[in-house]
């Protein structure tokens, strides 16, 4: 049975929307793409991603939280919400992050008409693939003390420098990074954002493998005397802290994920209904029981936590996205911890070396992908800034320190 949304059940028009997403659903998401998402891969292959993203835009449902005069549905944050819930709830990919939920709202806030007119429907369309281009070697949760250069040269800027933990870069056509273009006043002063195409000479990728087993994922980007048109400047020189903030309070909303962990509470359950242990279940062990009536509190709480200031808010983004951010990684690893600990050694077995990650599970096939999911998924507590700076941001709005 699926999780039922906190809203009003006696508002028929959204209840009849949500059995719209949820048919929509059934009879459209590709079952190979589905049982790839149920394995928590974070790294879906570019032509699943595409073949699904024009599904969806088939039947007008691509950029969700995008306004319909620049191409999306239109529909209203309760509309929004339930979607984003049944997607995450049938085992559909996440909405492509970078481009349609992150670069796409950017440029409709702060980019210019020729920079709407020109980068949104390639997005909406999926023929260019995004990433983010923020943290570097020595920049990562303190993302002012950025040091990527670029210089003015003319009508181009002169890039050099490099960008870590590049997500998807090697399948990405396009960067959006933020540079540094003055270093005389307050480190977040002397910060631009630029549109980088990554076909440009001076650009190197280069894969970071990670010990999880799970594939290439993230990458190491430099930038040798990389020329980027002053056009693909967002918003005004040096002032690009404005936009990163904006930004990455939308990352820190969608990295809570509290649907798809909820999917994952669901998986959990019922594997530990069928595990046995000594003569019974696992879950009628009463100390695994504990802790996943603890985790499962938890989680209650996170969702109703973020409907709360989704909905009863003013609709700002700020100490409320840490708080999300916060709790809502911290229950996501949980879960994924107690999925681990019900299979047993067997989740250890099947991770498989670094770059083929195509061992074969020695016991349930739940063995094959949790162990990978669960050492990958240690970093949704560091990335988009890690736990340690979601507290001081919080600490500084609401205590004032």
């Amino acid at each position: 049975m699926r999780p039922r949304p906190y809203f009003d059940p006696d508002e028929p028009a959204l209840e009849a929307f949500r059995d719209e997403v949820v048919h929509f659903l059934e009879t459209s998401l590709p079952e190979d793409i589905r049982r790839k998402v149920a394995e928590e891969r974070m790294d879906l292959p570019k032509e699943d991603q595409r073949r699904w993203h024009r599904i969806l835009k088939a039947r007008g449902w691509v950029c969700p939280s995008w306004p319909r005069a620049h191409g999306g549905p239109g529909w209203d944050d309760a509309q929004l919400y339930v979607f984003e819930r049944e997607i995450a709830l049938a085992d559909a990919p996440r909405i492509m992050t970078y481009g349609v939920q992150m670069l796409g709202p950017s440029i409709i806030k702060y980019g210019n008409d020729e920079q709407r007119r020109r980068v949104l429907p390639r997005i909406a369309n999926a023929d260019d693939f995004w990433c983010q281009g923020f943290s570097e070697p020595n920049a990562g949760s303190d993302l002012a003390a950025l040091q990527t250069r670029a210089i003015l040269d003319g009508d181009h800027y002169v890039v050099n420098g490099a960008k870590m933990w590049t997500s998807e870069a090697h399948i990405a056509d396009w960067m959006f990074a933020l540079v540094r273009t003055d270093s005389s006043g307050k480190k977040q002063h002397g910060i631009t954002f630029l549109l980088i195409d990554l076909a440009t000479p001076g650009v190197e990728i280069r894969p970071i493998w990670t010990f999880d087993g799970g594939g290439r994922e993230v990458n190491h980007v430099f930038f040798s005397d990389v020329r980027v048109p002053v056009a693909n400047r967002v918003g005004k020189e040096h002032e690009g802290w404005t936009i990163a903030k904006y930004l990455l309070g939308l990352e820190r909303f969608g990295i809570a994920e509290v649907s798809r962990s909820l999917r994952t509470l669901a998986r959990v359950k019922r594997f530990a209904a069928q595990r046995r242990t000594g003569d019974g279940r696992l879950i009628d062990d009463p100390f695994f029981a504990r802790r996943l009536a603890e985790t499962e509190i938890e989680l209650n709480a996170v969702e109703l936590t973020e409907h709360r200031l989704l909905f009863g808010g003013d609709g700002t983004v700020g100490a409320e996205a840490s708080l999300l951010k916060l709790r809502g990684s911290e229950v996501q690893n949980r879960l994924i911890e107690l999925m681990l600990e019900a299979i047993g050694p067997e989740g250890q077995i099947a991770m498989g070396d670094l770059e083929t990650a195509d061992a074969l599970p020695a016991g349930p096939p739940e063995a094959r992908s949790t162990g990978t999911a669960f050492y990958n998924y240690r970093k949704t507590m560091i990335y988009g800034g890690s736990s340690e700076i979601q507290r001081n941001i919080m600490a500084k709005a609401v205590l004032g320190l």
